[in-house]
């Protein structure tokens, strides 16, 4: 508690998933200091594991009832424990909150599904819940401009643009860019789906270049990356941007 910028006012079971684990941390450094900020203390949940979104999107559908069946009593457990499951990814999260009470079918499964948030509409209830407030002084930096691109998995969560919404109140003007990235899960890192994949990102590529924005934002590791290659610009996770805008500094590498 001392770490917190104000008053308690939640607490954040994260599931860092692997995307974030392994190839973007610093996407989780950031996530953890703007809760601290905001008065949400964070925690990892112990014994949980890859949320088994490879396996289910390959069709090996006994390798994701693994991967579920080890996870959601870990995670039902920080549930009980008062805590709320957080996710910075919209695939993995989407996996937890649709695909575990669907697949898996208990009541634990439900009840992660209940309380599983993604990382900006869980700051946006702060925003505007009852009693919780969200700081809005943004003295850092502020782009004047924003694309943000908004994930399918994310879209599919049906929670409305929660990451836009937060990009807004820092003061920068944001375009909205709602076209695939190809990537599908991970069907478009598939080597006979590539060239098609590279194709079905053509319009992404032409609405970021229409958008001409300072910078680029989008929560989707595996989408920034299909933005990366083909409009060659490199995305930044929203709460990451939100980090500078607090003038919170990035973590050494």
């Amino acid at each position: 508690a001392a770490r917190l910028g104000r008053p308690e006012q939640g607490k954040a079971a994260i599931f860092p998933t692997c995307l974030v684990e392994y190839q973007a941390p610093d996407v989780g450094q950031d996530l953890v200091k703007v809760y601290e900020r905001n008065g949400v203390s964070c925690s990892l949940v112990d014994g949980a594991g890859c949320c088994g979104a490879p396996f289910l999107h390959a069709g090996d559908f006994d390798g994701f009832l693994a991967q579920a069946r080890r996870n959601v009593p870990a995670l039902a457990a920080a549930v009980r424990a008062g805590k709320d499951v957080v996710v910075p990814q919209p695939t993995c999260g989407y996996v937890l909150k649709r695909d575990y009470p669907e697949y898996v079918d208990t009541a634990e499964a439900r009840l992660v599904g209940e309380h599983t948030f993604d990382a900006s509409e869980y700051l946006w209830r702060l925003h505007k819940g009852e009693g919780t407030e969200l700081d809005t002084e943004f003295a850092g930096q502020v782009p004047a401009t924003t694309a943000y691109h908004v994930p399918c998995h994310l879209q599919a969560q049906n929670i409305g643009l929660r990451s836009r919404d937060l990009l807004k109140l820092t003061g920068t003007k944001v375009t909205v860019v709602n076209k695939c990235s190809g990537i599908d899960g991970m069907w478009g890192l598939r080597a006979d789906n590539y060239e098609l994949s590279r194709k079905v990102a053509q319009p992404l590529k032409a609405a970021l270049e229409k958008a001409d924005a300072e910078v680029v934002a989008g929560d989707c590791h595996l989408a920034n990356g299909a933005i990366v290659q083909e409009a060659g610009r490199a995305p930044r996770h929203p709460l990451q941007q939100l980090a500078r805008a607090y003038g919170i500094e990035e973590e050494a590498r």
